[in-house]
């Protein structure tokens, strides 16, 4: 028993993916997508920057 056969297999390589060409619908998929993207990532800065949703205030157990 040799030291190359013991431990994990490598993993066999995927074959490369073909470059396939994209249609106007692709394209415009595409860009719909990133649009949405960049008025998503918008909101997210828009809203952190103000503070706490939650009225806040002191919690109380439901013990009494």
């Amino acid at each position: 028993m040799s030291g190359r056969e013991g431990g994990k297999k490598k993993p066999l390589k995927a074959p490369k993916k073909q470059n396939k060409d994209m249609d106007d619908d692709d394209v415009a998929f595409k860009q719909k997508q990133k649009d949405e993207q960049k008025a998503l990532d918008a909101l997210k800065a828009k809203a952190s920057g103000k503070g706490p949703l939650t009225g806040g205030g002191i919690k109380k157990s439901g013990k009494k």
